[in-house]
């Protein structure tokens, strides 16, 4: 076994690695960019080495800073973990021709896989279900028009050498492929150097079900059972789950049984994920092999009972597996959930700052993979990923219950975040029941992440949470006017969600509050006090969490359950008098054309003088890796531009005005 390993990487997958090299005794080596320099992963290595300035491209994606920093530390092994160059052929081989072992398939399955054409054909080869499609490159939209004519509408752009989402657009007509071919190819080429792309049908209504696949250096490949990774957004994975809901033993071994014979075709060791689309009548079909650990392999640990880094730096050291796949066997259910910097209420735009609040939730069955502590910083420069959430349980329902209770706990501040959007789609009923498919995020949020505009049941928790907040705090202040022994009276608070008055009242007993509103009345107690973010209640037989923060003005921010609630407590009096005031209209800005987020104004199609449409292209703003083509909302002309290609914007700057 090697006695020093170094991991290519950063954030949480760098310190996901780090654990268990050091419960098996071996010493790491972490590397990191200028960014990064107080960065989590730096901090738990036993040694660390500066590779760079913050664009990745100057850092983690330099092959031979990673192999000098090898040399230097005397590391006999590189993990690359996930992203970055852990899919890079030239990588693996570069570090084979400096005598250090790649901890990962051999280069010419990285080879063979990462190209998703070439893939394709191998997989047709190897006798794997494909998608129908044209597995070649297309140069031009006006080349691909009959070729998307022959395989019918709707049809996926996909880039060549993509992942992670990034280089794929779908087109259901002429003028979307045309539109969606360019955007493909230049976000292709920014992300990965590579412009091509293909044209393959789209499966309406998939499901995305991953299969996990383990090989060692003598010819041994399992797999592990799957992955249901089909609620995305923007094709990039937001929950995954093991097993799957919807799969059946005979679908899971074929499933199973392809993806190895795909393994064994290119001689694959190491982890790796085989993807496939499925539709509504269980038929699977081929989407690439990712030649890597995945995000979302904590799930498939739980449920298997195995540390896949661990098996992944055996493997690389020789050793056999210790199973085969006779043995392998599926306990429990695991669910995963992205945490990420970013705004579900502005179009899930990236947040950058500092978290000047973390607290993940701590309990069984609960597990936190983050790269980040309060008071780190997220960076404008790498995937805003704060945290994986993962819960396990007996049954599906058992692991959606903690998931539910876990995302009411887990409090940040300092950057917005998709914690309650999250929590929002646990809540659904569809989810619920593992109704899902790639469509679930559009179809059960069509206008975007809001709180309901009516009273859901969450809103009885974040009312009595909103009345007991304002009694402690009112006791706090002022203390008990009421010796022991003494009964004390019944209040009656006015609680005003979003401007929606409720009346309560509320009756001391039995060391909580009997509690009347919404529904009746039910005890309920907490032990919450001012300045505490989150609020635990009892309320009858069951607790409940609710995160809660002061606002101007006696005011409350409560989340529970996905929905946000603003509350003011009053007295009934109050209340009424606060409903009578006019309502302050805010000013037009539509004639202003501003960043939604921080990032670099990357081209403007328009000019100063120019009449523009409805729905036109404007200017091209990139963040966090991504492009975000800003449109016209109304009719009109470009009276100034006040930014420039190249400018770096700060969230909300002008860019240019309309009149």
């Amino acid at each position: 076994m090697f006695k020093k390993v170094l991991i290519a990487n950063r954030g949480e997958i760098a310190c996901r690695i780090m654990r268990t090299a050091r419960r098996m005794g071996i010493a790491t080596v972490a590397v990191y960019s200028e960014a990064d320099a107080g960065a989590l992963h730096v901090r738990e290595a036993d040694e660390a080495v500066p590779i760079g300035p913050a664009p990745s491209a100057d850092s983690y994606l330099r092959i031979d800073k990673i192999v000098e920093a090898c040399r230097q530390t005397g590391a006999e092994a590189v993990h690359p973990g996930y992203g970055f160059l852990s899919e890079r052929s030239a990588f693996a081989q570069a570090l084979a021709e400096a005598g250090v072992t790649f901890v990962g398939p051999p280069p010419n399955a990285i080879a063979a896989m990462g190209d998703k054409i070439e893939s394709k054909k191998l997989a047709v080869e190897a006798g794997v279900s494909t998608v129908p499609g044209f597995l070649d490159t297309i140069p031009d939209p006006e080349r691909a028009l009959p070729i998307a004519h022959r395989i019918g509408y709707p049809v996926m752009i996909k880039a060549s050498a993509g992942g992670g989402g990034k280089g794929m657009r779908i087109a259901h007509d002429d003028g979307e492929l045309r539109d969606g071919f360019a955007s493909a190819q230049h976000e292709a080429k920014s992300s990965f150097g590579d412009d091509r792309v293909f044209l393959e049908k789209y499966i309406e209504q998939p499901r995305h079900i991953e299969i996990q696949v383990l090989g060692d250096r003598h010819g041994n490949i399992v797999h592990l059972g799957e992955r249901e990774c089909s609620i995305q957004r923007r094709h990039q994975k937001v929950v995954e789950e093991s097993p799957s809901p919807f799969l059946d033993a005979a679908t899971r071994a074929a499933m199973g049984a392809q993806a190895v014979s795909l393994a064994k075709a290119v001689g694959y060791y190491s982890a790796g994920t085989v993807e496939f689309i499925v539709d509504r009548n269980r038929n699977f079909y081929f989407l690439e092999m990712n030649t890597r650990l995945q995000v979302e392999h904590p799930v498939t640990e739980i449920v298997t009972g195995l540390d896949l880094v661990e098996l992944m730096l055996r493997i690389a050291a020789g050793e056999k597996l210790p199973f085969g796949q006779d043995d392998i066997r599926l306990d429990g259910w695991a669910i995963e959930t992205r945490v990420y910097a970013e705004d579900p209420l502005r179009n899930f735009l990236p947040s950058i700052g500092r978290l000047v609040r973390y607290r993940q939730p701590e309990d069984d069955g609960i597990r936190v993979d983050t790269g980040v502590y309060e008071g780190a910083e997220i960076s404008l420069y790498y995937d805003p990923m704060i945290a994986k959430l993962v819960v396990s349980g007996a049954d599906r329902d058992a692991a959606i219950d903690r998931l539910k209770g876990a995302l009411d706990a887990f409090y940040i501040a300092g950057v917005q975040h998709n914690v309650a959007f999250l929590a929002a789609i646990a809540a659904t009923e569809r989810f619920r029941a593992g109704a899902l498919s790639t469509d679930f995020i559009a179809q059960e949020f069509p206008d975007g992440f809001a709180p309901p505009t009516e009273f859901v049941a969450a809103d009885r928790v974040i009312l009595v949470a909103a009345a007991l907040a304002e009694t402690r705090l009112h006791d706090a202040e002022i203390g008990s006017a009421y010796p022991d022994g003494m009964p004390v009276p019944a209040r009656e608070l006015t609680v005003l969600l979003d401007k929606r008055a409720c009346l309560v009242s509320l009756r001391a007993e039995g060391g909580g509050w009997l509690v009347s509103g919404l529904d009746g009345t039910q005890f309920a107690a907490t032990d919450w006090r001012p300045g505490q973010n989150v609020m635990h209640l009892r309320i009858e037989d069951r607790i409940a969490t609710v995160q809660i923060e002061m606002r101007p003005g006696r005011a409350f921010r409560l989340v529970h359950g996905g929905v946000i609630r603003r509350a003011q407590v009053l007295s009934p009096r109050a209340g009424e008098l606060l409903q009578m005031m006019p309502v302050k209209q805010p000013p037009d800005t539509s004639r202003f054309i501003v960043s939604p987020m921080p990032g670099l104004l990357t081209a403007v199609v328009v000019e100063e003088g120019q009449e523009v449409k409805a729905g036109e292209a404007l200017v091209v703003v990139e963040a966090m890796k991504m492009e975000n083509v800003l449109r016209a909302e109304r009719d009109g002309r470009v009276a100034k531009l006040r930014a420039k290609p190249g400018d770096s914007l700060a969230v909300d700057q002008v860019i240019l005005e309309l009149e």
